[in-house]
């Protein structure tokens, strides 16, 4: 569960869900990338549509030790993509600058993993880089 994530499965406050599935690949993903941050895109389920189901990779993402570079021209047009995820190296789960810019482009909901990588290590945001509630479903 994130700082702004719930284990509740209905929330009057949450507009979004995660599969447990999807944010475990996500952990797993950003641990095996570490020191270097990895980064994807975030596509919702045709039916639920609020319900995040899969983590999308973008051929030629760069990642380094302070950056995910995604290659935004390799993105297909899938209007079930709802936004981006991506690790910081550090214990820090809070957006930096470059983050909400990238966020302000990218989609509607943001996940950032951060070390260690556990179901607590992780955040949601909307575009403008507030907190959001996803719900682990």
């Amino acid at each position: 569960m994130g700082v702004f994530g719930s284990r509740k499965k209905s929330s009057a406050n949450a507009d979004w869900n995660i599969t447990k599935q999807c944010l475990q690949l996500i952990l797993e993903a950003s641990k095996s990338s570490y020191p270097k941050e990895f980064g994807g895109l975030l596509r919702v389920d045709d039916i639920l549509k609020n319900t995040i189901v899969e983590v999308v990779l973008l051929p030629g993402t760069i990642a380094g030790d302070s950056h995910a570079l995604f290659q935004l021209h390799m993105k297909p047009i899938d209007f079930s993509i709802v936004g981006t995820v991506h690790s910081h190296p550090s214990p820090n789960m809070h957006p930096s600058q470059a983050d909400i810019q990238f966020f302000q482009k990218s989609g509607r909901i943001h996940i950032i993993a951060a070390q260690p990588y556990t179901p607590q290590s992780w955040a949601a945001y909307n575009r403008d880089g507030a907190p959001a509630r996803i719900n682990v479903v």
